[in-house]
């Protein structure tokens, strides 16, 4: 039987923030079993929000959960996917801005300060969400399902006009020794030509050649800091990994997603709760 898992200790890191800019400061403390994922925003009284599927308010690029009452955490889903590629069930995350730091856009820096911080097991069962029935969502060519499956994996496919992108493919049987190797390290990406229409609208404002791969026509102007010939198809995977580990526990399911982003991810955690027969929660014995 598995346990639920936490930090030994707390770690702390300051960065840039994607979208709003400027600079944050982060600390990922342990918590006791049962507590889940809880974001604190320090710079504000009272505000605490657990990392579930429905605290999300906005999915435009990138996940955000929100208090209902204008308080809110975004562009989760790069250190929630370092949270559910270490298997961390209980974590306190405490933030003085809006958003945790980019870092180095992937999810490789906050799985390093899991690590670093040290991670252990405590005495409570860890349980997981076994998918009974596949449960699909679909938005024009886009599509997400959760199939019946003996463990968790992931099929991603993305098609881009761009040349430097095309058509990619990836599957990935999650562990964290392959979420480390395979996933962890790939970067977020952008468009050059939609720069300007995002800081406009309070986006972007933190995405700079050292933590975002550059698409510009038909090639990625900072080429050098590729990991991964397939680095993007890897990143959606990255990126549904976090959105899915809102779920609040993990999945046992085969996540298929073609052309799926934050929005789709997150209806597909919706329609998946929206029945109590397409799941069980189960202790594995």
């Amino acid at each position: 039987m598995s346990a639920r898992r936490t930090l030994r200790s707390t770690v702390s890191v300051e960065g840039t923030a994607l979208h709003a800019g400027g600079r944050v400061r982060m600390a990922l403390s342990p918590a006791p079993p049962g507590t889940g994922i809880v974001f604190r925003r320090i710079d504000l009284s009272a505000c605490e929000i657990p990392a579930r599927y429905d605290r999300v308010s906005q999915t435009r690029l990138g996940t955000v959960i929100s208090d209902g009452e204008g308080r809110q955490f975004g562009v989760i889903e790069h250190l929630m996917a370092a949270v559910a590629g270490a298997e961390i069930d209980d974590l306190i995350v405490e933030l003085d801005g809006p958003e945790p730091p980019i870092l180095e856009g992937d999810a490789l820096s906050y799985l390093t300060l899991l690590e670093g911080a040290g991670i252990e097991e405590g005495d409570a069962p860890r349980s997981v969400l076994k998918v009974l029935k596949p449960v699909t969502v679909q938005s024009g060519e886009a599509r997400a399902t959760l199939h019946p499956a003996d463990a968790y994996s992931f099929d991603f496919e993305i098609v881009f006009p761009s040349p430097a992108i095309g058509r990619q493919t990836y599957h990935w049987p999650f562990s964290r020794e392959g979420f480390r190797a395979e996933i962890a390290p790939a970067r977020t990406f952008g468009f050059v030509h939609e720069l300007d229409a995002l800081n406009k609208a309070g986006l972007g404002r933190g995405a700079s050649l050292e933590n975002t791969l550059a698409i510009d026509g038909d090639k990625v102007i900072n080429a050098s800091l590729m990991r991964f010939p397939d680095e993007f198809v890897r990143h959606k995977i990255l990126d549904a990994l976090g959105d899915l580990a809102l779920a609040g526990a993990p999945l046992v399911a085969r996540f298929e997603g073609v052309l799926s982003g934050h929005a789709l991810n997150n209806a597909l955690l919706r329609a998946l709760f929206a029945d109590s027969a397409n799941y069980l929660r189960m202790t594995p014995g």
